[in-house]
């Protein structure tokens, strides 16, 4: 298993936990991965597609022929990069004309081109597909016995008939991953429900957001959750630092799965970045 690893802007830029504990993980699984020289933003599609479809196409088809010419699959983090991403390979494998003129336009500035011979995949997708639940069971050396809520964000399953990641549902892979080190899954209401942040929904109004923000976390608080877990940056930040902005006590840290990931098999603290969240970790 080889990738290109695809960081995006909120892990690196806002937690680089996120970033240092998906390599850490990565390492003790055996997973290789390589940066790419020239990886952009995904760009974000509720901002770029939304003013030019061919501006988001041909960044994005950027990004996937730069891992093309490695000769590798794009591994990513973060459900808004992986739905950016997918979906601009899902049409530009669909529609010659449209790969062809922007193939036209790479070719020009980079002497690049995409051709969709390889694939995006989320890490997730990544632990469960190809690392397998077994050897993550294997590899753990401290049971992490918490009340976990489960987020599984807008983009991981969706377009269902597309990704075909999961049951868009009733997904079960994200239970069966943090159930893997002992992590307890718990039901609460509303749990398909979006984080409040994507879309630009954040960024342009934030009275919605945060109401849909409040609305997660007290189905989360009621049904007794001691941690959060998610496997987006962008969902994991409007969860941290939502927590403070509600002011409520909440006093749920906010986990992404590879740094849950790093507890479970023993690896460096200073590695995971979890003393950077707004949230506190006391666990």
């Amino acid at each position: 298993m080889a990738y290109a690893f695809f960081l995006g802007c909120i892990a690196p830029l806002r937690y680089p936990g996120i970033e240092s504990a998906t390599r850490v993980v990565f390492d003790k699984l055996g997973v290789e991965y390589r940066d790419i020289k020239g990886f952009s933003c995904c760009p974000a599609p509720g901002v770029t597609r939304s003013f030019s479809e061919e501006t988001w196409l041909v960044v994005g088809a950027r990004n996937l022929a730069l891992a093309e010419k490695e000769g590798l699959d794009v591994v990513v983090i973060c459900n808004g990069c992986y739905g950016s991403l997918f979906d601009v390979a899902h049409i530009l494998n669909g529609d010659e004309e449209k790969r062809n003129k922007i193939n036209a336009i790479l070719k020009e500035e980079d002497g690049l081109a995409y051709t969709g011979k390889y694939k995006v995949k989320h890490f997730a997708d990544v632990l469960y597909n190809e690392v397998g639940v077994d050897k993550i069971k294997q590899l753990c050396e401290a049971q992490q016995p918490y009340n976990v809520a489960i987020h599984y964000g807008c983009h991981f399953l969706k377009p269902s008939k597309h990704k075909k990641v999961d049951d868009p549902e009733r997904p079960t892979i994200l239970e069966d991953l943090v159930e893997a080190v002992g992590a307890v899954n718990i039901d609460y209401k509303e749990k398909q429900m979006c984080c409040g942040a994507g879309g630009g929904v954040r960024a342009r109004n934030k009275d919605l957001s945060m109401k849909l923000t409040k609305t997660k976390l007290d189905n989360m608080k009621d049904a007794n959750a001691e941690m959060i877990i998610d496997i987006c940056p962008f969902c994991h930040l409007q969860f941290d630092i939502g927590q403070a902005e509600l002011g409520e006590g909440y006093g749920m840290p906010v986990m992404h799965l590879s740094q849950l990931y790093g507890m479970a098999f023993g690896l460096p603290k200073d590695k995971l970045g979890i003393e950077l969240h707004k949230t506190p970790v006391n666990l």
